[in-house]
Parts: C-alpha cells; structure tokens; sequence
C-alpha cells in the first residue's frame, strides 16, 4: 500500500504514527511522547492539527483509521455521515474501534449527539474518546452508559469535562463508578457550568460519594437534570447529598429512585424541599419510605411552591401516610403539584373523598394510586358500565370511543388511574364507592391497567 511509507494525515495524526504504535516501534523522527502523563498511549496526539494534509473524505478517513487500528468498519458511521446523530449503541466497538472512530470524529463537525452506549470501551476507550474531544468542539450530548468505564474512565471524562466547551449532556449510567469515581467527575462538575444533563444511575455511589455529589450540587450552577437512580446513596450520603439541593439554584429533575434514603434521608429531603425553589420534579421511589419518612418528607411539601411532580412508587407508606401526603398538599395554598404517583399504595376511603375535593378545586392535579382498602358503607352498589353506557349514549357517544378517548398510545390499555380522573372530569353521576368497585372487577390482576377490548362486546 503506497500509504505505508508516506506521511499522509488522519485528522491531524501521521497514517504512520498508528502504524508505529501498533508495531510498538519507534519512529525516527517523532517528537510525540508514547505515554501522556499518567502512562496512557492515547495514539491520537492532535498538536498539529490542520498543518497537514487531510484525507479527501471522512468515509475514507475512518476506512483507513480501521485498516491502520486493525478493526472491521462500522457501516453504521458511513451510513450517517453527513448528520447530527450518530447512534453506535450495542455495536461491540471495543477499546481499538472505539480508536478508529475517535480518529474519524476529530474532524467531523456535523455530529452534535453521539450515541456509544454497551460498547466494551473500557477505561482506554474513553481516553481515546477524551483525546478527540480535545478538538471536536461541535459534539454536544454524549451517551457512554454501560461500557466498565470504571474509575480510570471517569477521572479522564473529569478531565476533559474541565475544558472542553461544548458537552451539555452526558450519560453515564453503569460504569462501575464507585465513591473515588464521584469525587473526580463532583470535583470537576462543582465548577463546570456548561453541562445540564447528567446521568450516572445504575453505579456504585455509597456514602462518601453522596458527599461529594452533594457538594457538587451546593457549588454548580448549570445542572438542570440528574439521575443519580439505583445507587447506594443512604444515611450520610443522602443527607449531604440533600443539604447541596437545599441550596442549589439551578435543578429541575432529580432522580433518587432505588436507594436507600429511609428516614434519616427524608427529613434531610423535606428540609431541601422548604428553601429550594427550583426543583420541578423528584423521583423517591423505591427508597424505604415509611409513614414515618412520609411524615417528615411532608415538613417541606407543607412549605415548597415549585415542585410539580412526585413520585414515591414502591415504598412503605400505608394508607394513613397517603393521606397524611395529600391533606399537606391540600393545605399548601402555594403548592404547585400536578402530578403525584403512589400507584403501589392501597389508600382509604378518606383519601378518596379528599381527593375528590382536591380535583374540583383543582382539575390538573393526577393523583395515582392502587386502590382503596375497606369498604365503602355508605353508597349504593349500582351497574357502573350501565351508567357510564346510559350517560354517553345521551351524549351521542360510545363506550369503547370513550376509553380510546383515554388510550392516547392506542393500546387498548388505560391505567386506572387515568379511568377515575376521566369520569370525574366527566362529571358523571357516580360516586368513589362505585367506581372502585368497577376498577377492582376491571383490574382482575391488580396491575394497574385495565383491557378496554371487552366493552365492543357489550355494545353489540
């Protein structure tokens, strides 16, 4: 190949410089160390870039990046050449692939959004990536998740996460990342302003880390997006994890769900949710949540006027705490929550009522829950399809067009709780008794959802 012997350019890096690293001979002539600072031969030194030639195409230039790296291309590259997204998910690119295409990304400035999720990278990977974005100043969204990053990985990312001006949104979601792994990317990212969008769910964050991502939050100033789910974040790393919301000015979304946050971090929460006034939606699901954590969540919901959504899924907090949650809401003139979901709570008769009155005064409110425990004692038991059948036919109307009217993904499924709210807005003439009743015939395996293909039948 006339190539071999010439000093043609890969985005910047002599077509021979690869090729003397994967020999691991030495070139006579090059100035460029083999080993950067922390003993990691990156292979993609980009001092010189644009002194000299480049390669007449980017197709060409990734081709000859994999024939020099010794990898098969990815037709996935050359397919979307040209575009904004680049989706390599699942492709098994590995350390070398991931070498060719960093090569070929140098000079691409058409992709904002690359996509290199469950690719093996590993630790090196991500130093070859680090090294192209040193130059790539026009990618903007990077998704890494679930490629053993490990720690290596994430202090290279810190690194290059403290210069590079363009990354907004970054996901990273299970690296391995443990508390040393938190400290790099918290560090950084204390004084980072630039990025929004932060994903590192499905790690190995305990304590510790929770410190130092508390103290992150405390110091920056951009993030408006963090998943911080299926961690370990509990007891002093939740409450430290905590006191930073309380002060943070920028976040919307928080994801804590699949910790451990129990009591001890519930009330450190419910302190955060009485001074912070950004926070639009928070996920607690799954985090050990007891009517006595209820409790102390609610001494911040009882004074917080921003947080729309809440979600408290697959917790331990009864029927007296469901109404304890919902009576602090009702008695919050200033609350602004459109949205709560306990839809694995079983709530009581009165939580029902209350939250009937709840909906007139206030219709957007979406309240989701399992079911009511007890008995209604004082209503009359009636045919709830009959009514609802008798009720739209004087509107001209049909019932199975009204549980399309509820499908809004046509999947002749309609979450019970979407089923109450649309009868009430409705105003049909039944009462919570009856129309627990219906949901409870209807939801044969308590799921939630409720097969609406059966009411065809009853209109022929």
């Amino acid at each position: 190949m006339a190539e071999t012997e010439q000093s043609i350019s890969l985005a910047g890096m002599p077509l021979h410089d690869v090729r003397a690293e994967e020999s691991d001979e030495a070139l006579p002539g090059d100035q460029t160390d083999s080993a950067d600072a922390d003993g990691w031969d990156t292979d993609l030194e980009v001092e010189d870039i644009g002194r000299r030639r480049k390669v007449g195409s980017a197709a060409e230039l990734y081709l000859q990046a994999c024939e020099i790296v010794g990898v098969i291309p990815a037709t996935t590259y050359l397919r979307n050449l040209g575009n904004s997204t680049l989706n390599m998910n699942h492709h098994g690119l590995g350390p070398k692939g991931t070498k060719a295409l960093a090569i070929a990304l140098v000079s691409d400035i058409q992709i904002t959004d690359l996509e290199l999720e469950d690719n093996c990278l590993l630790p090196e990977g991500a130093r070859y990536l680090v090294e192209m974005l040193k130059e790539n100043f026009t990618i903007q969204s990077m998704n890494l998740s679930n490629n053993n990053l490990q720690t290596a990985g994430a202090e290279s990312l810190a690194k290059m996460l403290m210069d590079n001006i363009a990354i907004k949104a970054i996901a990273l979601s299970g690296n391995g990342f443990v508390d040393e792994a938190a400290k790099s990317l918290a560090d950084t990212l204390a004084n980072n302003f630039r990025v929004k969008s932060l994903d590192l769910s499905h790690n190995r964050f305990c304590e510790t880390g929770g410190e130092h991502l508390g103290h992150m939050l405390a110091s920056n100033e951009s993030l408006e997006t963090l998943d911080l789910s299926w961690n370990f974040l509990r007891m002093s790393g939740a409450v430290a994890l905590c006191n930073g919301l309380k002060v943070n000015v920028t976040l919307k979304h928080l994801d804590l769900s699949y910790n451990g946050f129990g009591s001890e971090g519930a009330l450190a929460l419910g302190d955060a949710l009485r001074h912070n006034n950004t926070l639009l939606s928070l996920d607690l699901s799954s985090n050990r949540v007891t009517y006595e954590a209820t409790r102390l969540l609610c001494h911040g919901l009882a004074f917080n006027d921003t947080l729309r959504v809440l979600r408290l899924l697959h917790n331990s907090i009864t029927s007296e705490g469901a109404l304890l949650l919902l009576t602090t809401v009702r008695n919050n003139p200033k609350s602004a929550l459109e949205e709560i979901n306990i839809s694995t709570v079983m709530v009581s008769e009165a939580f029902v009522e209350l939250l009937l009155r709840m909906q007139q005064e206030h219709p957007v409110l979406d309240v989701r829950y399992q079911g009511v425990t007890g008995a209604f004692t004082r209503a009359r038991k009636v045919d709830v399809m009959k009514v609802i059948q008798h009720f739209l036919q004087d509107r001209n109307q049909c019932l199975t067009d009204f549980f399309k009217s509820i499908d809004k993904e046509g999947t002749t499924q309609v979450h019970t709780s979407d089923l109450r709210k649309a009868i009430q807005q409705a105003k049909m003439p039944l009462d919570s008794f009856n129309i627990e009743m219906m949901i409870k015939k209807l939801d044969v395996d308590k799921t939630g959802m409720i097969d609406y293909s059966f009411t065809e039948q009853m209109e022929l």
